[in-house]
């Protein structure tokens, strides 16, 4: 099989896998215990948690502090919930569901406009009452590169906080601007179940989830000690591997545009993370396109949406009709993906759209 689904999860890094092994170790080892006891093993537990927090702290903007969540959505939901309430909460049209679900369960959510290319200008007006911006860094399902410093410099004039979605950016592209930050490890070669929010030096959150504080006081819950070394182990892997994983991905976007010449990119193709084709051909079929290329593992969707039948918001909100939009793949590649898989992917899935006419 041959794994071209990036944006949905990456392959876990075998050094994630390392670091993670100690700390799983059953009756007669010493890293089950929990991190927020205080004896020995304990506390050789939350070293691991605090060796783990500075390297991911790493990769975001110096001034802040990185709270463990059990992954992006409740960091966003902390964010947002946590940062006030009263107000209204703007966001723009192609954010991810944790953000717009959220946005609207609490009240008043203003839509800032995508253009054609899926990028969100910060020209537009935010309405006077807005307490907080919420703008990704790097959309999901389009991959376009949104102006988040921009609209973190809007957001301060307008004496509101913004909230960046870096899901899909960090240890990718370095993140800049912002009051808070959300991520999930594993889009980053980490585990599953762990992510975190960085917080500005500050800026105090509420309460979401009530308990014993663990997490500074705001964030209630006992911490994994396996799954935030795995977390740590590969945003130290990221930080070291940039400039090479950087290299890798322009030369399987390169190889990924000549394969698929014929196609229509949805989206910038300037402005984007590389790592993302979503594309087209008009009149396909593409429930009958991945029935015919089971071996090959991509999308038509965003992961969280799919199955559900419905036309993808971000698709529609750059233009498309939904004609279109149910035209559209989304392939997905990086550090692990080789050009001779990318090559065989492109024979299965071009010899499939032609078998339907197109």
């Amino acid at each position: 099989m041959i794994y071209l689904d990036y944006q949905a999860s990456t392959p876990l890094a075998p050094e994630a896998r390392d670091a993670m092994m100690r700390w799983l170790d059953g009756p007669g080892g010493t890293g089950f215990a929990n991190p927020h006891s205080s004896h020995k093993m304990a506390r050789q537990a939350k070293a691991a948690i605090e060796l783990a927090r500075d390297r991911v702290a790493a990769l975001f903007p110096p001034g802040g502090r990185v709270i463990f969540t059990s992954g992006a959505t409740e960091a966003i939901n902390l964010a947002m919930r946590g940062s006030g309430t009263g107000g209204t909460v703007a966001i723009s049209a192609i954010e991810h569901s944790a953000v717009t679900d959220t946005a609207r369960a609490l009240g008043k959510c203003h839509i800032l406009d995508v253009d054609k290319d899926g990028l969100c200008t910060a020209t537009q007006d935010l309405p006077e009452d807005t307490r907080l911006v919420c703008v990704m860094q790097v959309n999901n399902e389009i991959g376009t590169v949104q102006p988040t410093l921009e609209w973190h410099r809007r957001a301060k004039g307008a004496n509101a906080l913004f909230l960046c979605d870096a899901v899909q950016s960090f240890g990718k592209i370095e993140v800049t601007g912002a009051d808070m930050i959300a991520i999930s490890a594993h889009k980053f070669h980490g585990p599953k179940g762990i992510g975190a929010l960085w917080v500005r030096d500050g800026l105090d959150l509420a309460q979401v989830q009530t308990g014993g504080g663990q997490e500074f006081g705001i964030r209630s819950g006992t911490l994994s000690p396996a799954l935030i070394a795995g977390m740590g182990a590969a945003a130290k892997l990221a930080n070291e591997a940039l400039d090479r994983d950087v290299e890798h991905l322009e030369q399987l976007w390169t190889r990924a545009r000549d394969l698929f010449s014929d196609w229509t990119v949805n989206g910038s193709e300037t402005a984007r993370m590389h790592g993302n084709l979503n594309m087209r051909r008009d009149g396909l079929d593409t429930s009958r396109l991945m029935s015919d290329c089971r071996e090959v593992m991509f999308s038509a969707g965003s992961a969280c949406a799919s199955g559900s039948g419905k036309t993808s918001h971000v698709l529609r909100g750059i233009g498309l009709t939904d004609a279109q939009a149910k035209s559209s793949i989304r392939l997905g590649f990086g550090r692990y993906s080789t050009i001779e898989e990318l090559d065989q992917a492109a024979g299965i899935i071009n010899t499939a759209a032609a078998a339907q006419g197109l």
